[in-house]
């Protein structure tokens, strides 16, 4: 019995959080389905997460006021640019460290370990001054350069490498294979829950990021989806409507990949921690 209710009392926990974590979302898509003027007024009561007049008006009013497709696909190919280099230069670089004997190895590595804890904030600054030099202000290149290496990915996959057994590197070696084609032949299609952690926590971080966009863009040419929600909010006329069917499509896409990668997600989260 008592096992009955502590499990109880665990479970009741879990969803009294989860509905905590969910009802700003059910909200947000209720509000998107209602007519502008009914917004405000259920607010605060029960009627805001279950919309009594459905509509699409507010997406429609989104694609007529603003260029919705042009911040989309800037969103996903700056994310995309990030996640997808990024799994190469970072396991590669944890490679490296993992399996390579060179000199100053230990010391790169601990300070790849030190800029975890190191916010961007603190960097910003000095990292909007090299842009600026370079000239690459309100450019692709300015938003996905900057971020290709990243600190966490090299540490994830680090901990999965060194956890694989050396002797299957050791026969390719053997078989007269080179240090890339064993990486690519060997390690990678092995170490794949680290791939797929690396990058849904790459594409889950960087697609919500809005500091940096904010300061390296200037129009809406290569602007994304955060900071155009942001301008959006300041177009007149303020319509919450719209502004909550803007949120619901710039959330859809994350919530779509976690929701269909959640498995392999937290296997390879699982996978990663125990070989580390």
């Amino acid at each position: 019995m008592k096992r009955i209710l502590d499990a109880a009392l665990i479970y009741g926990a879990l969803a009294v959080l989860a509905l905590l974590f969910v009802a700003p979302v059910a909200m947000m898509v209720a509000g998107s389905l209602k007519p502008d003027e009914r917004v405000l007024v259920e607010a605060g009561t029960a009627a805001a997460f279950v919309p009594a007049e459905l509509s699409l008006q507010n997406y429609i009013d989104v694609f007529a006021r603003t260029e919705f497709m042009r911040f989309f696909f800037n969103s996903l190919f700056i994310t995309g640019s990030i996640v997808v280099c990024g799994l190469l230069v970072n396991s590669l670089a944890a490679y490296a460290f993992a399996r390579l004997r060179w000199r100053g190895r230990n010391l790169c590595f601990n300070l790849i370990m030190a800029l975890m804890i190191l916010p961007f904030e603190a960097i910003a600054v000095p990292l909007f001054y090299g842009i600026s030099i370079l000239g690459l202000r309100d450019t692709y290149a300015a938003q996905i350069l900057p971020f290709i290496a990243n600190a966490f990915s090299i540490v994830l996959f680090y901990t999965f490498f060194i956890g694989l057994p050396r002797e299957l590197e050791e026969a390719a070696r053997l078989d007269g294979a080179a240090t890339l084609r064993i990486f690519f032949s060997i390690i990678v299609p092995n170490a794949r829950p680290a791939f797929a952690s690396a990058a849904i926590l790459s594409f889950l971080m960087w697609w919500g990021t809005y500091l940096w966009p904010m300061m390296v863009t200037i129009g809406p040419r290569v602007r994304p989806l955060p900071v155009a929600i942001a301008a959006f909010y300041t177009l007149p006329p303020l319509q919450w409507g719209d502004i909550l069917a803007f949120g619901v499509m710039m959330v859809a896409p994350v919530l779509l990949v976690f929701l269909i990668f959640q498995r392999g997600f937290v296997r390879g989260v699982a996978a990663s921690a125990i070989k580390g």
